[in-house]
């Protein structure tokens, strides 16, 4: 696949192709939320793509009622029309001096290429670590690979489900914070070769 097509279908193709660690439960709780503005207003990455992220409104009718505490993701294709949308519940965890990224994927491009993966998606939560650097931000998310590696080597210690080549994480949020303390230093969990194989980077539009 062309590094330009991968970096414009980023995130749909991390979500479809099992490349990223899906979790059946998020990576915080309700406690762990913390009103920011740390990802609004709109970013673009290296192939024009905009993300746009915006507190959702409890009320309509009311912008006041914004939830800062959340986001709603949306990411629109430059390069190819008739594309649609893909939006993301997203949120901003920090965890000892880490931030990290919650996605979840509400709706995803309706374009005609995706229309009949929709029988077949399951909703999961997928997380990254984050970087904020002035009007830039660094994202890279957890590793497939480097999971499945952990888990042959028998050092999973928290509830997780394996079929074939996919593993879904079943521990509950506080069980995954402490895992993910534990390996967020570690130099194999994220992404080494293939189409991932450079991080994510937004700069403020």
């Amino acid at each position: 696949m062309k590094a330009r097509i991968f970096s414009t279908f980023l995130i749909i193709i991390l979500f479809f192709s099992g490349c990223v660690v899906f979790s059946f439960y998020p990576l915080y709780t309700e406690k762990d939320l913390f009103e920011n503005d740390l990802l609004t207003g709109t970013w673009v990455d290296d192939d024009q793509t905009e993300w746009m992220f915006e507190h959702p409104l409890k009320n309509k009718n009311k912008p006041e009622s914004a939830d800062k505490t959340s986001y709603k993701l949306t990411l629109q294709y430059k390069e190819f029309e008739n594309s649609g949308d893909s939006s993301f519940d997203v949120k901003v965890v920090k965890l000892d001096n880490n931030y990290f990224l919650n996605f979840y994927l509400n709706e995803y491009y309706d374009g005609e290429f995706f229309d009949f993966a929709q029988f077949s998606v399951i909703p999961v939560h997928t997380f990254a670590k984050v970087e904020f650097e002035d009007d830039v931000v660094k994202i890279k998310w957890f590793a497939q690979d480097w999971l499945r590696n952990l888990s042959e080597q028998n050092k999973i210690r928290i509830h997780y489900e394996k079929n074939d080549d996919y593993i879904l994480l079943t521990a509950k949020p506080k069980e995954l914070q402490k895992f993910v303390t534990k390996y967020v230093n570690s130099d194999e969990r994220f992404f080494e070769g293939g189409i991932a194989d450079t991080e994510i980077v937004l700069e403020r539009k």
